[in-house]
């Protein structure tokens, strides 16, 4: 089932996800259901705080993205980024390992709002996966940035946060009314 992204401005977006415990049928179901919103929003990652629900689970998949490329490691070797998509973390923990490289980012909860932002180049994650076992990895490019951004917002922190202040003034008016409307949308609720 596609569901409602939620955009800037309702306060579910600023919220830590809780911890899952275990992987329930209703998790899984949730699961299911980030992924078909994921796609028909032809994203390449989307938080559970973006559909609603403060947890700690993110969905990613950035195989039909050629231009921006990922890389990936398994236990130290080299791999096939689509071995692992699409991707499910639960309960992430991220770790920078590169250094940081600027690149354009967007987001479903701001539409039409792209921007650069720095993030370290690799990272290595630890994750349960939809199955609920322990999955590590370390990755880079397009993978990285997107665990990162995903990530962040498991933890209540938005791209914009991370944007250079000069930037981010410079979508003030755009941000201001998408707050805005969304606001005046949830008073109607």
């Amino acid at each position: 089932m596609i569901l409602p992204i939620i955009k800037f401005g309702n306060p579910v977006l600023r919220k830590k996800g809780e911890h899952i415990e275990k992987v329930t049928p209703e998790i899984k179901q949730l699961i299911a259901d980030m992924f078909e919103t994921m796609e028909a929003s032809h994203g390449v990652g989307l938080a559970a705080q973006q559909v609603g629900r403060a947890l700690q689970l993110t969905v990613i998949d950035v195989r039909q993205v050629e231009d921006r490329p990922s890389t990936l490691e398994l236990k130290g070797k080299p791999a096939d980024v689509a071995e692992i998509m699409p991707l499910v973390l639960i309960n992430p923990e991220v770790t920078a390992v590169g250094a940081p490289t600027t690149g354009g980012e967007g987001c479903l909860s701001f539409p039409e709002i792209f921007a650069e932002i720095a993030r370290p180049e690799s990272v290595d994650v630890k994750a349960l996966n939809e199955k609920g076992k322990v999955i590590e990895f370390r990755c880079g490019g397009l993978l990285a940035r997107a665990v990162q951004h995903e990530t962040d917002h498991l933890n209540g922190i938005l791209f914009i946060d991370r944007m250079e202040r000069k930037t981010k003034e410079e979508f003030r008016d755009e941000l201001d009314a998408l707050q805005a409307a969304t606001k005046a949308e949830l008073k109607k609720k």
